[in-house]
């Protein structure tokens, strides 16, 4: 019988994926179709198979469209897992990289570098986003480890808030102080409109880094889940575990802020509803959530376009009307179900 639901779970895993897929393939097309100018599909698959650099739609299609949706698909997929694996290490619903203070703590870094070197090359300043990352990530779990009554789901998302608030302060102080406020308004806003193919290129090895270190901690990120009582008896080092997992979420949000801002929310929802469809396993829960991601991503930026056409909403706005309901109903909650 065991056996048997196992291989109906299995089945039911498979079918879920190859539909998300397929429903990631369907958003890229109609994301590099949707624009100021609407391409023909013809002109999108000629452009992909057959390009032509005197014909300005290819043209637009391999320098704008495919990169923006690319990046959607990199910054969600990113979020998502980093936002699945905070929320199995320390069995919080609320977990994400924006509400812990990671995506704060990237920006605050990157106003810091933009203050003391405004020429600053793009892979200088996606390091500055990993070190605010940890900054970020540090502070919001030292401030929780001295709070009375230990830790819990709330206390956690009021430590990630009060952190995120002051280092976005901290940011504003400095962009009006040193006059970068207009350089760093793309990453308070949160957009991937300004995305080129050579920051993709970049920031490409990380993701991946991360993604793959994500992938290779997934069952014991399962364990994990379960309790660190339940780990350890079960032999697993939940140190190493939780050190793994850490890393692989500052690459993963370092490389995210540092072309995409701060994109808020995608990190708390996907991984919810991945874990409604397909259960607590995360060997399946963080390829589902890289996939829904980037789904949820590119159709945010395509709403962000349409809202108010010819002018863009940015990408973070459109997360934010989706998170914040969300955000509040889990707390709400208390997290009692997780």
């Amino acid at each position: 019988m065991k056996k048997e639901k196992k291989a109906i779970n299995k089945a039911s895993s498979i079918t879920w994926m190859i539909v998300a897929i397929g429903l990631l393939l369907i958003s890229v097309i109609v994301s590099i179709h949707l624009g100021a100018s609407n391409l023909s599909y013809k002109d999108i698959w000629t452009s992909l198979f057959h390009y032509d650099e005197s014909n300005a739609a290819h043209v637009v299609v391999r320098e704008l469209r495919l990169p923006r949706a690319i990046a959607a698909i990199l910054v969600g997929s990113a979020l998502a897992v980093s936002g699945s694996i905070m929320q199995s290490m320390t069995r919080n619903p609320l977990a994400s990289p924006s509400i812990l203070g990671v995506t704060a703590g990237s920006t605050f870094f990157i106003a810091i570098a933009l203050a003391i070197v405004p020429a600053i090359s793009f892979s200088k300043l996606m390091f500055c986003s990993f070190a605010g990352a940890g900054l970020g990530a540090g502070l919001v779990f030292g401030l929780i480890a001295f709070a009375k009554g230990g830790n819990s789901p709330v206390k956690l998302a009021l430590a990630g808030s009060a952190i995120s608030a002051l280092l976005s302060s901290l940011s504003t102080f400095i962009s009006l102080k040193y006059d970068i406020s207009k350089d760093l308004s793309y990453w308070y806003a949160g957009s991937i409109s300004s995305v080129q193919p050579q920051h993709i290129h970049f920031v490409v090895p990380f993701i991946v880094i991360g993604l793959v270190l994500a992938l290779f901690l997934a069952r014991s990120m399962t364990v994990l889940s379960l309790g660190d009582e339940i780990a350890t008896g079960l032999g697993q080092r939940t140190h190493l575990v939780r050190l793994g997992g850490t890393i692989a979420v500052l690459l993963l949000t370092g490389a995210s802020v540092s072309i995409a801002g701060m994109v808020g929310f995608v990190g708390l929802v996907v991984p919810h509803i991945v874990r409604f469809i397909v259960g607590q396993d995360y060997r399946i829960v963080i390829p589902f959530s890289a996939v829904f991601g980037s789904v949820l991503l590119i159709w945010a930026d395509m709403a962000g376009r349409m809202i108010n056409a010819p002018f863009e909403t940015p990408v973070g706005a459109i997360t934010a009307l989706i998170g914040v309901p969300f955000f509040l109903y889990l707390a709400r909650k208390d997290g009692r179900d997780f």
